[in-house]
């Protein structure tokens, strides 16, 4: 996610600088981590995560790493990476900034850090411009109806790329377990990220996603660090 869009597009340019990308065609391996800080400590954990980011995006293999802090909870933050492959993601996780970050993170956690790795299920390059609020969603079908859920979240990936003001919309799905995916969207605005909610398309999927779930629709607002 280095200069950003968001992301998932991952070699454009709207991220970092702009939205939150993390896809392209030069990355194959996608990763989400969710940190939750205190509250209290919301500042000081976002200058240890700034550097960390910073520090990641000049590992090999690293397509874009970009960092998001909650809206609605400050102290919560994801951290988004786009991999040329697995192995590139391992080396990064065993590098020594990794271990900087985690040490100086950790007694300011109120849980243990969550990271999720993944292949990529439906990625673009995002669309130019800077983001206003970005979604993090992770969506959980039953086993038996992963086919459903991969058909459902790709349709609506693609519907929702053609709806006004969106900069970036992608899903991941979950190496280990394949009935999970992540869903990472950028909007120029909050006016346009609720329109997209109220859509009828976006209606269509959670109508459908209802007889298929396998836990709570979990979706996170979130703004890129800069």
């Amino acid at each position: 996610m280095r200069s950003v869009l968001i992301m998932l597009g991952m070699a454009m340019t709207a991220l970092g600088a702009t939205a939150a990308s993390a896809q392209t065609k030069d990355a194959t391996f996608f990763t989400v981590t969710y940190i939750e800080a205190a509250q209290s400590a919301a500042k000081d954990a976002t200058e240890v995560l700034k550097a960390y980011r910073d520090a990641g995006r000049k590992d090999a293999g690293n397509v874009r790493f970009e960092l998001t802090q909650g809206i609605h909870r400050r102290g919560w933050f994801t951290v988004l990476g786009a991999w040329s492959d697995q192995k590139a993601f391992e080396a990064h996780a065993a590098a020594a900034h990794t271990k900087q970050m985690n040490d100086k993170l950790a007694p300011l956690l109120v849980a243990p850090n969550d990271t999720r790795q993944h292949n990529g299920l439906s990625v673009a390059a995002p669309t130019p411009g800077r983001s206003g609020i970005c979604a993090v969603t992770h969506v959980d079908v039953i086993p038996p109806q992963r086919d459903n859920g991969v058909a459902a979240v790709k349709q609506l990936s693609e519907d929702s790329r053609k709806h006004d003001g969106n900069i970036l919309f992608v899903t991941w799905q979950q190496t280990n377990r394949p009935n999970h995916f992540t869903v990472v969207e950028c909007w120029k605005s909050r006016k346009a990220y609720d329109a997209h909610v109220s859509a009828p398309q976006t209606k269509d999927f959670r109508n459908k996603l209802v007889s298929m779930t396998g836990a709570l629709y979990d979706e996170r607002l979130y703004r890129v660090v800069q």
